[in-house]
């Protein structure tokens, strides 16, 4: 008898494994300038604490125009539809994740610091150059979703968490640069106002270092980190298998148990850029706010470094079991 094999299937074989290699290239080559920025600080070329001027271009100049370039693009139903739907799923996204801390807490011991590195990703600096290279630049403005969601329960949760006390924060909120040009970007995007194509031009190339100077930025941060202390510890492994495993693995097969990517058109590459950001490596801003309120910044900035590392591995495995299970 001849055996009939399913041409879909393998097609669909093929995809997840180019998909995979793809992410795993475009990861690697990340974690070649973030070893750059690691070897020209042990170079004694720079200091690790010069981050904190390059921090302040990335922070003030390139996330901004790439969050402002990623609303320049065509308006239309489908794009407002995927728009709502990526916000909708970020926020549930969020949910899960607030819901695992709150219910494991206890049982494991997890201090705030802990939790918040548990709760939130390195969404911006990681994600926009894994989805322009993986999706398109097209569908990077879909990340900001999940960055306008994160960012709120940063300066609430997080803050609220690490300071020991209530405070929402308008201020720092409202005056957050990020938040301001995603509103920049959405009211240009909804007036249907493009920018003039040399303005345009010079936006696009500045937020296209995003990639480069983070990592860049995540190198020189390694360089100052006792790696002993990071790799040794042992606790360090619980919130990186958290952060990086169980929470990501949870979330997929809540999306995939919910046909999620069945919900609107295109939802599965849509669904793909959200998942993107929400299995990253422990976000910077939790150890920046950790030395602001005195908890603990050191073991912080620890879980950065070893979730860092680790997601060169675990990213690539987990957008595979995506494309599998979607």
């Amino acid at each position: 008898m001849k055996s009939h094999r399913d041409p879909n299937r393998g097609r669909k074989k093929e995809r997840q494994m180019q998909i995979s290699l793809l992410l795993a290239q475009q990861i690697a080559q990340l974690f070649l300038i973030l070893l750059m920025g690691y070897v020209i600080v042990k170079a004694g070329l720079l200091k690790a604490s010069d981050s904190k001027v390059i921090s302040v271009l990335m922070v003030y100049l390139v996330c901004p125009c790439m969050i402002l370039n990623a609303f320049q693009i065509e308006d239309t139903p489908a794009i407002r539809r995927g728009l709502v739907y990526a916000m909708i799923v970020a926020a549930a996204m969020h949910i899960v994740l607030l819901a695992v801390t709150a219910l494991l807490h206890r049982p494991l011991k997890l201090d705030a610091v802990e939790q918040v590195n548990t709760v939130y990703s390195n969404a911006g600096a990681l994600v926009i150059p894994l989805v322009q290279a993986l999706l398109g630049s097209e569908y990077v403005i879909y990340s900001c979703a999940f960055i306008i969601v994160q960012t709120v329960l940063i300066w609430t949760h997080a803050n609220t968490c690490l300071q020991g006390s209530f405070s929402f924060q308008w201020k720092k909120l409202f005056g957050n640069v990020n938040i301001l040009a995603i509103l920049a970007g959405m009211l240009l995007y909804l007036l249907h106002l493009t920018l003039p194509e040399m303005l345009q031009n010079t936006v696009n190339s500045m937020g296209s270092m995003i990639g480069p100077i983070g990592m860049l930025l995540a190198g020189m941060a390694i360089a100052e980190s006792p790696l002993r202390k990071v790799f040794c510890t042992k606790r360090n492994y619980l919130v990186a298998a958290l952060r990086l495993l169980v929470c990501p693995l949870l979330i997929l097969l809540l999306l995939w148990a919910a046909h999620a990517q069945t919900f609107v058109a295109d939802g599965k590459n849509i669904l793909m850029t959200v998942y993107l950001a929400a299995i990253t490596p422990a976000c910077t801003t939790i150890t920046s706010m950790a030395q602001l309120y005195d908890r603990d910044a050191a073991h912080s900035s620890a879980l950065y470094v070893l979730t860092t590392l680790l997601s060169i591995v675990t990213m690539p495995v987990m957008i595979g079991l995506f494309d599998l299970l979607m």
